[in-house]
């Protein structure tokens, strides 16, 4: 039995991460304070770590592979081979966005405006191969955290992430540029993709994951319908593909199922109830396996 030492991101993509495991099959544990949470498979060990970590102990060896951002693969420039892109983050199922951004009333209104200026950032090598390929020299300086405070005090401009745009306007910030946009990845040590069983473990990981993602905000509709009004039924599915249709025992009627977007449920069922379907039952999924 191959085991595959597996990080998982430890802080805000945490959360997510977990719904994601659980849905794709894998029950995890961790206490709040826990870097070794317990999972139900004896192929996996587990272990948490910073997002902006993984890559680097992937490409080391120190695990087989991790899930963590594309930022910080191309942050830590990692040697590592990217399995899946996996759509999702803290807040929703969508990119994130690196961008520089200054004060609202900043004299500062283009990138080359930045020359000979203080740019604070936790993503210091990606900021500074931003600007070498713009012909740009800036001070570049760590930032620990809470970067959208130091505008315009301790630093010019900022380079963070940003989900939704939201906190850098609550701080009166404005967007000049975006240096990166960035989804979660699962990826693994070079040695170890090379590795038959641990190859076969990642890619039943990465199939299973991307099917629970598949399966965010989808739901299986079934009913049945009287055959002479199926076309009209059929017409109201917006389906992932054709709809199942089945005929019944009952001479006349067919068993018709589909997966919908959930956020159209409520406007089609009325639709499809008028159109004569009847017993319309809708089951949340788990995972859609392509």
């Amino acid at each position: 039995m191959a085991t595959v030492r597996l990080g998982l991101p430890k802080g805000s993509l945490q959360e997510a991460t977990f719904s994601m495991m659980r849905k794709a099959g894998f029950r995890i544990e961790a206490g709040r304070r826990s870097y070794v949470p317990a999972v139900d498979d004896p192929e996996l060990d587990i272990r948490l770590f910073r997002a902006q970590e993984i890559a680097r102990y992937v490409e080391s060896g120190s695990l087989d592979a991790g899930i963590t951002g594309h930022d910080w693969i191309v942050e830590n420039n990692a040697d590592v081979t990217e399995v899946a892109e996996l759509i999702y983050a803290k807040q929703g199922l969508r990119p994130v966005k690196w961008v520089v951004a200054v004060a609202e009333d900043s004299p500062i209104r283009t990138v080359a405006d930045l020359q000979d200026k203080r740019i604070a950032t936790e993503a210091v090598g990606l900021t500074r191969r931003y600007l070498e390929a713009r012909n740009v020299t800036a001070r570049v300086e760590f930032s620990w955290g809470a970067t959208e405070v130091k505008v315009p005090e301790m630093a010019d401009a900022i380079v963070d992430l940003t989900e939704t745009g939201r906190s850098l306007q609550a701080h009166n910030l404005r967007i000049l540029d975006t240096v990166l946009e960035s989804t979660t990845r699962l990826i693994a040590n070079n040695a170890a993709w090379s590795e038959p069983r641990k190859q076969a473990k990642i890619e039943q990981v990465s199939v299973l994951l991307q099917g629970a993602l598949a399966a965010e905000n989808k739901v299986l509709l079934k009913m049945n319908v009287p055959e002479k009004n199926a076309d009209t039924v059929v017409s109201h599915l917006p389906a992932l593909h054709a709809p199942t249709v089945n005929r019944l025992r009952e001479n006349g009627w067919l068993a018709v199922e589909t997966v919908v977007d959930e956020a159209v449920v409520r406007d089609i069922i009325p639709r499809l109830r008028q159109a004569g379907a009847e017993g319309i039952i809708e089951i949340g999924l788990n995972k859609i396996i392509a």
